[in-house]
């Protein structure tokens, strides 16, 4: 990563629901999917409520106060054994700052989290076709093909 002292990963709390409608931007831009993150947030109590969760882990990288780049990610108890793995839910930077190692960052940061709450591994899904992200993962850690599938709760 570039020499930058205004660069700072942080993990957010429940005084940073702005940072993360700031993150939830960037993420609708980054995936090119504005209506899924921007236009039905949740209010403030939500948000705040779920930043106060043990279970749920927000970095945000952020570069002179500005979001750059983040992850959401989620702890999840294993029942077989006393551990738990990280769960990457979203990881983005955005545009005018890729390849600058600004999402490597954000998952050293979170392996340190992943330390602290003694999780056996962290996991995350690509799709087909996302070959940045692919990559990124690649260097990071072991491939493993799989199926995935949703299932309608309706």
């Amino acid at each position: 990563m570039p020499e930058t002292s205004s660069l700072v990963m942080r993990k957010l709390t429940i005084a940073d629901v702005d940072v993360l409608r700031d993150l939830l931007r960037l993420f609708g831009d980054a995936f090119n999917e504005p209506e899924t993150y921007c236009a039905r947030q949740p209010g403030d109590a939500y948000l705040r409520d779920l930043l106060r969760s043990d279970t749920f882990i927000v970095l945000a990288a952020l570069q002179d106060h500005a979001v750059v780049g983040g992850l959401a990610a989620y702890e999840l108890r294993k029942f077989e054994q006393e551990r738990s793995e990280i769960y990457i839910y979203d990881l983005a930077v955005g545009v005018a700052h890729r390849r600058q190692g600004i999402a490597t960052a954000l998952i050293e940061s979170l392996k340190a989290i992943a330390r602290e709450c003694d999780a056996s591994v962290i996991f995350v899904q690509a799709d087909h076709g996302d070959d940045p992200a692919i990559a990124l993962y690649s260097k990071l850690g072991q491939r493993e093909d799989v199926l995935h599938f949703d299932i309608e709760v309706t």
